[in-house]
């Protein structure tokens, strides 16, 4: 389990701008997500806790093992960390085999955990087949394809038997095809290897697929952690919504509470929504109303909206894998089946329904 309390800042410079990290987290067992846009700071954490950039503060723990500690000097090289490390572009050296690279990693253990001759041959071997690469262990980088290259750099990073896997936005420039071969990757490897993981990326996807904990980061900041089910339907504030791309932020106004119905009701633009009690709010209070896109139900208009339901009007349609959205007048967006919205396609008039228990207040 990694511990680690960070603080790293970037002066001004010319045509750079000052940038300051500073974050505070605990690491599970199983698979922990670093989740924020470019630049937030998700990649420099990383590489602080392999400790390829030393922190100006701070203190890194991995188990009991004090990485990095401002306060007395401690900062350990990254090949003492027992740290493995994926990189974005795998990394692998280009004028040696797929089995040399992993002879390398293997050789370069650090001296406390470095294993005899021959029980490291036996290792490149066994990693070669757990990892599907005996027909192609014999070729350089560049005559494979992408997916076996990172297979060999996942193999590369576990040979060294880590205490913790860091990966680097491992899905980042991969097809469709070659993401559900890497994500079938790592969770062989959490059934194998048992190894904690700790991923960077900023594909809200990935983290479902993957994640038992997520960290968001938002300029250099933790802004909310849990796992990613719960921060997708709790967002903690509207940048974190939007972080999420979660599509329907509304402003609006709560115009009463009822904490005994345990209900409220609250204005959006020209109509009204009932929804839950909102812990903390009072009535008169500006609020932004969160829903997510798949939770809202779209119908075509057919006389008078009932309750909770508002009309619109389609503006756009989105072709998404499996489905569509919609996004409707007033920035309202649906997600619907595709075979639900074929037969209706030519109607421009729409009522859509908001579930009162879908509504967040931020």
């Amino acid at each position: 389990m990694i511990r680690a309390r960070i603080r790293k800042s970037f002066p001004a410079r010319a045509e750079s701008a000052a940038f300051s990290l500073e974050v505070d987290f605990s690491t599970s067992l199983g698979v922990t997500v670093l989740f924020g846009p470019s630049g937030a700071g998700k990649t420099l954490t990383l590489d602080i806790v392999a400790g390829f950039v030393r922190a100006d503060e701070g203190r890194v723990m991995l188990d009991e093992e004090i990485l990095f500690d401002a306060a007395t000097q401690v900062h350990l090289a990254p090949q003492s960390r027992h740290c493995g490390y994926v990189f974005q572009n795998y990394a692998l050296f280009p004028h040696m085999t797929l089995r040399e690279n992993l002879k390398f990693a293997a050789n370069c253990a650090d001296s406390r955990t470095r294993k005899p001759r021959l029980e490291r041959h036996r290792k490149v071997n066994e990693i070669i087949e757990r990892f599907h690469l005996e027909d192609v262990a014999g070729r350089r980088p560049n005559e494979v394809s992408g997916g076996q290259k990172q297979r060999c750099s996942i193999a590369r990073a576990l040979i060294g038997e880590p205490k913790v896997l860091l990966l680097d936005e491992p899905a980042r420039g991969l097809d469709a095809p070659l993401r559900a071969e890497l994500y079938a990757v790592l969770r062989q490897v959490r059934a194998d290897f048992g190894t904690p993981i700790v991923l960077v990326t900023h594909d809200l996807e990935e983290c479902l697929e993957l994640g038992d904990e997520m960290f968001v980061l938002r300029d250099g900041k933790l802004v909310q952690s849990g796992p990613p089910v719960r921060v997708l339907d709790q967002p903690a504030n509207v940048e974190v919504a939007r972080l999420m791309g979660i599509f329907n932020i509304l402003e609006a106004q709560i115009t009463a509470l009822d904490p005994a119905n345990k209900t409220s009701r609250v204005k959006v633009s020209d109509f009204e929504l009932s929804g839950p009690y909102f812990p903390g709010k009072l009535r008169g209070d500006r609020i932004w109303l969160c829903v997510r896109p798949e939770l809202l139900a779209a119908r075509p208009r057919d006389g008078k909206p009932g309750p909770n339901q508002v009309a619109v009007q389609l503006a756009r349609v989105i072709d998404k894998p499996g489905g569509v959205r919609l996004e409707f007048s007033g920035g309202i967006f649906v997600d619907m089946p595709r075979f639900e919205f074929e037969p209706e396609r030519h109607n421009k008039e729409w009522v859509v329904e908001f579930p009162p228990d879908a509504l967040r207040a931020l």
